[in-house]
């Protein structure tokens, strides 16, 4: 199955581009940070700058790993649903579950491996500029020299593999179960993810509340909004099937592609949960930290004090992780959106046949897109709130940030154009094709 892993590969290295650009961005980002730690222990570095760097690496290196999971989950399970019907030729060709998972992990293992060979150099450019970054704001001293040795190397190697590998058996067994019956495991594994979702609302809103404890002046105050708002945008992800199919019958989309596009996101709640879930998550963690982050600025500033070291490290990672979510968040979505839409094909080119013009084929694209977009900034935002009104009240006595609305805003434009860019750009793409070719090719 390994040979026969490869030779897909090769026949078809396009399928695999978005998890070579998954795994590429992942390991660079890991092998960055993880640097930092090969840097902090060379001998005559001082204290303070190894605590800076040893900070910086473990905080973002594990946001890191986190987010290269689920960007190569998010590609390779579009990948894996979009080959059911060559995997369910190769089950009836003779071949058992565990040569497929060992087919299809093997593909992934191989993408991944020339991603992390290929984010070496890049890496050891990214470590270097971070701790020059590091050294302008005064955090590190100027006499620190960067080094890219066996921790950055070994870990972005081995979590860029294992990620793949993990991500890639989980995608085939959920494709593999869903061509059976439902069966009491599945709505076993429904209940889990109901209990998981309910857990992260219930963890989420007490760490939210609980930053009422805390003064004005402790440091830990960001920390409990800051972790409250990321468990309750991951309890609202993990329900995001639900939330859509709730939702949908609320939203105001009129005509034939607001109705076609309402009845298609109902059916396919499930396919789109992905996508759904990359826009909670990016919105609530993108909004809450840099409000937050804007607000204990502004206050140090009107009260005079200098930050210190421990206060500049946190604005730096806090700054470094929204950008790492930006970047993988725009990633994760360009490539399932691209995937998903792409796959449509033969489902476009019979609406054609039905009598749709390319403009009401767009127009459904477009609606679905809008509304996805909606909902995610909708309950991401919400997320976001829960965090940020608690902490601006405890540190300034306001209910909401002085910032206003231009940081949303931005965190708003991008999520959109994302994901209706890449639909619409997509899908035109798609209706270039003939409708009757687009109908026989994929038939």
């Amino acid at each position: 199955m390994f040979l026969l892993a490869m030779r897909s590969i090769r026949r078809r290295p396009g399928r695999f581009l978005a998890t070579l650009l998954a795994a590429f961005l992942g390991a660079t980002i890991i092998m960055t940070f993880n640097s930092l730690y090969d840097t902090a222990g060379q001998s005559g570095v001082d204290s303070v700058s190894a605590d800076t760097l040893t900070t910086s690496a473990s905080v973002v290196g594990g946001y890191g790993t986190l987010l290269v999971f689920f960007a190569v989950a998010s590609t390779l399970t579009v990948n894996v649903r979009q080959r059911a019907a060559e995997l369910e030729l190769l089950r009836c060709s003779g071949a058992t579950p565990g040569q497929i998972r060992r087919m299809v992990v093997g593909e992934a293992v191989a993408v991944a491996l020339v991603g992390a060979v290929l984010a070496i150099g890049p890496a050891m450019l990214g470590g270097r500029a971070l701790l020059e970054m590091f050294q302008d704001s005064g955090q590190v001293a100027r006499s620190v020299d960067h080094s890219f040795g066996t921790v950055a190397l070994v870990s972005g190697v081995d979590v860029t593999l294992l990620a793949a590998a993990g991500a890639a058996f989980l995608a085939v067994r959920r494709a593999t179960r869903g061509q059976r019956p439902a069966s009491g495991g599945q709505r076993r594994r429904g209940r889990t993810r109901s209990v998981l979702a309910y857990a992260a609302l219930l963890a989420g809103a007490l760490g939210a509340l609980s930053t009422f404890a805390f003064s004005a002046t402790d440091e830990a105050l960001m920390a409990t909004p800051a972790y409250g708002a990321i468990l309750l945008s991951v309890g609202c992800a993990l329900l995001a099937p639900r939330l859509l199919k709730g939702v949908l019958d609320r939203l105001p989309l009129t005509g034939a592609s607001g109705w076609l596009a309402v009845r298609n996101l109902r059916r396919r709640a499930d396919h789109l949960a992905g996508i759904l879930m990359s826009l909670i998550l990016f919105t609530a963690v993108a909004t809450a930290t840099l409000y937050m982050q804007a607000v204990e600025s502004d206050a140090v500033e009107a009260s005079g004090l200098t930050r210190s070291v421990e206060a500049k490290n946190l604005a730096t990672l806090n700054v470094t992780v929204v950008g790492i979510i930006v970047v993988f968040v725009c990633v994760m979505l360009v490539n399932s959106l691209y995937a998903a839409t792409t796959y449509r094909g033969r489902e476009f080119g019979q609406q054609r046949l039905a009598g749709a013009t390319p403009g009401q084929v767009l127009g459904t694209v477009g609606a679905e897109a809008l509304a996805l977009t909606v909902i995610g900034l909708f309950f991401g935002t919400v997320a976001a709130l829960a965090g940020i009104i608690p902490f601006t009240v405890v540190r300034t006595d306001s209910v909401l940030p002085d910032q206003g609305l231009g940081i949303w805003l931005a965190v708003a434009s991008i999520a959109a154009a994302a994901t209706l860019g890449t639909s619409l750009a997509t899908a035109r793409r798609v209706l270039r094709t003939p409708a009757v070719e687009a109908v026989s090719v994929a038939a």
